[in-house]
């Protein structure tokens, strides 16, 4: 069984050490959906409810997530950010908004946990805007999609379950 990297040998939970990792390209894709009636849909791709265009609201809540990510989750290393890229977009089949969200940086760890928080908290932002219309949404799906640079190389959803 592999070693969970944020636990020291007697157990202890400790911030990994990644002072000897060179810096190198990494880039992370995350992406989730909040699934809604058709609506509520129509009502968030219109622009026009209360509180205005949720789905630029929501992007913008995405980046500014992204970059709080060493706030909010105890363990990662704060990172200097070069890009986070959030969109939201009716989801293929129809059934409610797609969040993906693409963070890329230079350093010694990955960006996987920015990805990841971008997403949720775009997630979390489109319910908001939109509950008085709908309390029943539904998110859902929220992963990691892709990850490239550091040891591991490049990984994709689907293509195997360890990075």
């Amino acid at each position: 069984m592999a070693r969970l990297t944020h636990i020291d040998d007697a157990g202890r939970a400790r911030m990994v050490d990644v002072s000897d990792k060179p810096a190198t390209a990494r880039e992370a894709v995350a992406s989730g959906q909040v699934r809604m009636a058709p609506e509520t849909l129509a009502l968030a791709l219109s622009g026009g409810g209360k509180k205005g265009d949720v789905r630029a609201v929501a992007e913008i809540a995405g980046v500014m997530a992204a970059k709080k990510t060493a706030e909010l989750i105890p363990l990662c290393h704060p990172l200097s950010l070069s890009k986070v890229a959030v969109e939201v977009a009716e989801s293929p089949d129809g059934s409610g908004l797609s969040v993906t969200a693409r963070v890329k940086t230079t350093g010694p760890t990955g960006v996987e946990m920015e990805a990841l928080t971008a997403v949720s908290v775009a997630c979390l932002t489109l319910y908001d805007m939109l509950k008085a219309a709908e309390r029943g949404m539904v998110i859902e799906g929220v992963r990691l999609v892709e990850k490239t640079g550091g040891a591991s190389g490049t990984w994709t959803a689907g293509a195997g379950t360890k990075p």
